[in-house]
């Protein structure tokens, strides 16, 4: 039997069943398509990363001799549509069977089980066998339960993997050491230099260039130095392990003007395109933790695992539990737009400048900035939740839309009216000095709540809880602040909004 198995660009898990023994009967496709490419406008970056991971995936697992039809951008034969491609395979090798690994996005999950259904062969779907958890896993775990709260989901994934669980109990007593994961970096501990696989990606820029491919960001094609092979993944996976992940708890939620990396792993793209598992991920952790080569405390290695097996596998079920309905979800009526410094960073305040100029340069934010500057500035000033989802999901190289469109939509906007977050996630400017260096050297004040140097969040900040009263009069974690809200005097929250409302209708002059 004559069988055709497609492979998406995040389905580059050489471990899969699939890859186990050789078959001549099997041939792979897998292709870089105007689809893709074109559904949202990604930074140049992203692009670039999928298609260098994709094409080594194939030429490793060639050499080992499994058989592939790999269709590159500019290749005449290419339809650049993902139906056209499946039928032109399976009629050139007269396959007698289709094969696919379930895709993690609904739209492409919806588009192969039409292609399927009008295919006068057999067809069959197979597990990706990534996730620690199955689709519907996090479904069935809230049934019948009012919230669908992170932390008990996170324990139970302890328990039911054994990960840092004695006796059903967590290793040292807490589940969660969140508390100790909120430090400011002040300049030490010394921040050791990433890990790069400097390559030239000349080759690839002149191909999106020729094909006029629509992309934002920078990159220089001399020097691009994401991981993007397993070898090179693997290499970054210990390098984090060895050198980063002493420190990493206590400041994962730090933000600086010089490091833009910090102690974080720059794992996540390897992680959704599926070169490296999230098991083998923390299990190289756990293996560093335990072996004691390096001295680690506790909290450093849950605050990285929570990270992993508690959000990203929440993150997905909810996407799988929610969609279609998710992705149109708007519970605080949000409309503004984007303004135009998210496309160029050219903004006076400091923290945008910094989180945006640099998710431009290197596709890449880590939590903290895009929840708590860019997220956070985004709803205080009441975007539409559609223009957020785009602009994030093309922004950042680990940016897939099970992962993206629930940090937010529903953590970052509160557009879901709070499946993911049991509040807004928004703070005025007090919140970024704690965690920064940014707001030292801005043009504006981050004590100031009126005047023309004081800060964009502090008033925009008061005036978002004003308008969103309503919304926030019956959630029990927003009492303190609805209070403090209620004890203002009218006449200065009313100067406060005046300010806001300057603010939000002039975004591009600040």
């Amino acid at each position: 039997m004559k069988i055709v198995r497609l492979i998406l660009g995040d389905q580059l898990n050489q471990n899969h069943s699939w890859f186990s023994t050789v078959n001549n009967d099997i041939t792979y496709v897998m292709a870089e398509m105007r689809q893709e490419t074109d559904y949202v406008k990604h930074h140049v970056q992203k692009v670039v990363a999928f298609f260098l991971a994709m094409r080594n995936f194939k030429e490793d697992l060639s050499t080992k001799g499994h058989r592939f039809i790999y269709y590159k951008l500019n290749d005449k034969k290419n339809p650049q549509k993902l139906e056209q491609i499946i039928l032109k395979t399976i009629q050139g090798i007269n396959a007698d069977k289709f094969e696919y690994q379930l895709p993690d996005e609904f739209r492409l999950d919806q588009q192969l089980e039409q292609i399927c259904s009008s295919l006068n062969i057999a067809t069959g779907s197979h597990d990706t066998e990534h996730f620690y958890t199955t689709r519907f896993e996090l479904k069935d775990f809230y049934k019948g339960k009012k919230q669908m709260v992170m932390e008990s989901f996170y324990r139970m994934m302890r328990k039911k993997h054994d990960i840092m669980v004695q006796n059903s109990q967590p290793e040292g007593g807490k589940w969660n050491y969140d508390q100790s994961n909120r430090n400011k970096w002040k300049g030490q501990p010394p921040i050791p230099k990433e890990k790069e696989f400097v390559k030239n990606v000349d080759e690839i820029i002149k191909l999106l260039k020729n094909a006029n491919v629509q992309t934002i960001g920078e990159i220089d094609s001399e020097s691009f130095a994401w991981p993007v092979t397993r070898e090179e993944c693997l290499t970054t996976l210990d390098y984090f392990c060895n050198q980063l992940l002493p420190h990493f708890g206590d400041y994962q939620d730090a933000m600086h003007t010089d490091k833009k990396f910090l102690f974080h792993s720059r794992l996540s793209f390897a992680m959704n395109a599926k070169i490296l598992s999230p098991k083998e991920v923390i299990d190289a952790v756990l293996n560093q933790f335990y072996d004691k080569i390096t001295d680690i405390n506790i909290s450093q290695v849950e605050g990285f695992i929570r990270q992993i097996l508690g959000w990203r596998e929440y993150m997905r079920g909810i996407y799988w539990k929610e969609m279609p309905e998710y992705k149109k979800l708007n519970t605080l009526n949000n409309t503004n737009k984007l303004p135009d410094f998210f496309w160029t960073g050219n903004t006076k305040m400091n923290c945008l400048k910094k989180a945006i100029g640099q998710s431009l340069d290197a596709s890449y934010a880590h939590h903290i900035q895009r929840l708590m500057v860019i997220g956070n500035f985004a709803l205080l000033t009441q975007i539409d939740p559609d223009e957020v989802d785009n602009w994030y999901l093309g922004v950042y190289i680990d940016a897939i839309e099970w992962v993206e469109i629930t940090n937010t939509r529903g953590m970052s906007q509160f557009a879901d009216g709070g499946i993911v977050a049991t509040k807004p996630y928004v703070s005025s400017a007090n919140y970024i000095n704690k965690m920064s260096n940014y707001c030292g050297n801005c043009h504006y004040s981050h004590t100031k709540k009126i005047g023309d140097k004081a800060c964009p969040f502090n008033s925009l900040y008061w005036n978002f809880l004003s308008e969103k009263r309503e919304h926030f009069k019956e959630n029990q974690r927003m009492n303190m602040m609805m209070a403090l809200l209620n004890k203002m005097e009218s006449n200065k929250l009313a100067e406060i909004q005046e300010r806001a409302t300057f603010i939000i209708n002039n975004l591009d002059e600040f």
